[in-house]
């Protein structure tokens, strides 16, 4: 029996997040505002072990008896009275499985436990996964940026 479970990222998840996290930053390449966000938004890349040691970092995990495969992460940052889902990320062929309300859920948590008052999330134009993952855990648009390039 295969369990999907949310847990604290550890340092034996690092070669995970380095992969994971490079098949997100690729899908959003060709997503709109994709080249946007990608500038506004560094990649962790080599500095997971870093990150997982200094930073709020939660991992979506398919557990059976024999291996643990992340599947997922979601990066909180906290900075005064409120929480910022920098990342959240499933792979495809592990959605539809609660991993991401698992991860949405955890970060509610934290930001709780830390005092906050509000949690913020982004999702891209035309995202609709992202934004009803953020909406079936509560979190809804606010603000709506639109912009255009002039030069």
């Amino acid at each position: 029996m295969i369990d999907a479970v949310v847990r604290r990222a550890g340092i034996d998840d690092v070669s995970e997040l380095i992969v994971i996290e490079a098949q997100a930053r690729a899908a959003l390449v060709d997503a709109r505002g994709g080249a946007r966000w990608l500038e506004e938004h560094r990649s962790i890349g080599a500095g997971w072990a870093e990150a997982v040691e200094t930073r709020t970092v939660f991992a979506a995990v398919l557990v059976d008896a024999e291996l643990d495969v992340v599947c997922g992460y979601l990066v909180l940052d906290v900075d005064g009275g409120i929480a910022v889902v920098d990342q959240v990320y499933v792979v495809p062929g592990a959605r539809e499985l609660g991993l991401g309300d698992g991860l949405l859920e955890a970060a509610v948590g934290e930001a709780r436990a830390c005092g906050v008052a509000v949690l913020e999330g982004q999702a891209l134009p035309g995202d609709r996964e992202t934004k009803n993952l953020y909406e079936r855990a509560g979190i809804t648009a606010r603000l709506i940026t639109v912009s255009t390039r002039l030069v």
